[in-house]
């Protein structure tokens, strides 16, 4: 299937066409700290013709289901959830895993600068992301694009004085037969630079 740059994109954005749209997923999250931990995500590109791409994301980890309560005042069901005036009954599917709290949301702006550094591929594009949290933070972030690879780095990062101490970061964003997979490493809390969090996204067709 061929791509087809969205409706309405400024060029000065065309390296980052293959953004544009919803992403939705699963990824994992830990750091000294903070047990590692299930979430899942949905992050929109969009667009309103200007030259940057507008974007949100939000996570929210993942809540096991309490299958004693699941069970709970169903009659003829074990541990199981087999039937038991049936032995030969097939176990019932477990209940899946449910979005829970949310953990964390950030939005911004992506965008091109026309400046090119001279360290760049004839393949790659700079860009510039500038990213905002409810926790305090704002993270400017300066990389490159191309190849279906972003690989960006923090070159500041300003904090409320009740925020969190985040000192650097790096992302890494890659389209891997057709998904978006990401990696977050921080530099926080005193500690060195390390994972943070991770996910692989797939596109979701609108109806």
């Amino acid at each position: 299937m061929s791509f087809v740059l969205p409706d309405g994109l400024a060029p000065e954005v065309y390296p980052l066409a293959w953004l544009v749209g919803r992403w939705r997923g699963e990824g994992v999250v830990g750091y000294p700290g903070i047990d590692e931990t299930a979430f899942t995500q949905e992050i929109v590109f969009d667009h309103d013709g200007g030259p940057y791409l507008a974007y949100t994301s939000t996570i929210r980890l993942v809540v096991a289901p309490d299958d004693a309560a699941a069970l709970d005042g169903v009659d003829g069901a074990d541990a199981t959830g087999a039937d038991a005036a049936d032995p030969d009954a097939a176990p019932a599917p477990a209940a899946p895993a449910e979005p829970g709290p949310v953990w964390s949301t950030e939005s911004g702006y992506w965008r091109v600068p026309p400046e090119r550094p001279d360290d760049l591929t004839a393949e790659q594009h700079p860009v510039e992301v500038l990213l905002a949290d409810p926790a305090g933070h704002l993270t400017l972030y300066v990389g490159a694009i191309g190849n279906g690879r972003i690989d960006l780095a923090s070159d500041l990062v300003a904090r409320s004085a009740s925020a969190a101490e985040i000192s650097a970061a790096t992302r890494l964003y890659g389209l891997v037969k057709g998904e978006l997979m990401w990696a977050h490493d921080l530099a926080a809390f005193g500690q060195p630079m390390q994972s943070y969090a991770s996910a692989r996204l797939s596109r979701v067709v609108e109806e």
